[in-house]
């Protein structure tokens, strides 16, 4: 029987090795890692100076480092900024191309637990239940399914509606290098950015949108038909865009500001109605929107 999970083959691995490892990227990047045990997974990103997402990713704590699941298009980019700041830190960053990632579409109920054939498991934690992810090596998988994990794996269609069902974008489908701050894309909902934390580059800009209410823009997921990528979300005018889309679900960056005048009975895209999500958490800022107003 095949085993329940899509071959992503649009995401790369990087490793960092080392003893200042954790501590570079405590200086650095989005997440915590100060408090950061063997085999647990965080979700973050580096950022520009300005506060925009160069790239998010998923790490996973090695006992000898870290491994970064990283969409492939931007992992030249991420290896080398993380390369100029690391100064004379002992890390050594290597691109792991014998690595590929599988990801599972259900809650991973139990926690991490290994899968059969992969060198590594994460569990993602953007996503209710959170979800498995693994990292293999051809050899090892060959040796346990007699194939490559292309040639099983459930349809990327699956992964895609999984994500896009529970608010999670993506580098390259639904943004790009310094294209949002953290909060477009819920980062900060999600578990992918620590406040209380130390420095890290872009924190003073991330902070003060958080400190003075100025988060305009949201992910949210839609439902209708005839979604198109790079159609508008409107209500009488233009509330967002739609940025990603399989089947009658898609995700569409918002303006929040605008979305909480708007008549949600009224949202079309493409002349169609369709209907967005609304988490308890963007109630909240809607509410607060309208106040401040």
């Amino acid at each position: 029987m095949a085993p329940p999970y899509v071959f992503l083959a649009h995401r790369a691995v990087l490793a960092l090795t080392g003893p200042d490892t954790i501590a570079m990227l405590e200086r650095l990047v989005t997440h915590g890692t100060s408090t950061w045990p063997p085999g647990d997974t965080r979700y973050g990103a580096l950022l520009t100076p300005q506060g925009k997402v160069i790239a998010d990713y998923l790490a996973l704590r090695t006992d000898d480092g870290v491994l970064i699941d990283v969409a492939a298009d931007a992992l030249a980019d991420l290896k080398k900024r993380l390369t100029l700041f690391r100064l004379r830190a002992n890390v050594t960053i290597t691109v792991r191309d014998d690595l590929f990632v599988i990801a599972g579409t259900a809650p991973a109920e139990q926690g991490p637990r290994p899968i059969s054939g992969a060198a590594h498991v994460l569990v993602d934690p953007r996503f209710p239940g959170g979800r498995l992810r693994g990292l293999a090596t051809e050899a090892e998988w060959q040796a346990w399914y007699g194939v490559h994990a292309a040639e099983w794996s459930l349809p990327l269609p699956d992964y895609h509606t999984d994500r896009i069902r529970h608010g999670v974008a993506e580098w390259g489908a639904d943004f790009g290098a310094a294209d949002v701050f953290p909060a477009d894309i819920n980062m900060d909902q999600l578990g992918g950015v620590d406040l209380k934390k130390g420095c890290f580059v872009g924190q003073e800009v991330v902070s003060r949108m958080h400190r003075r209410g100025k988060i305009r823009r949201r992910t949210l997921t839609v439902e209708g038909d005839q979604l198109e990528v790079g159609a508008a979300l409107e209500a009488g005018s233009a509330l967002g865009e739609i940025t990603s889309v399989e089947g009658r679900m898609g995700l569409a960056r918002v303006r929040i500001d605008r979305l909480a005048k708007a008549d949600r009975s009224a949202l079309t895209v493409g002349g169609h109605a369709v209907s967005v999500s609304a988490p308890a958490w963007l109630t909240a800022e809607i509410d607060a929107s309208i106040a401040d107003a």
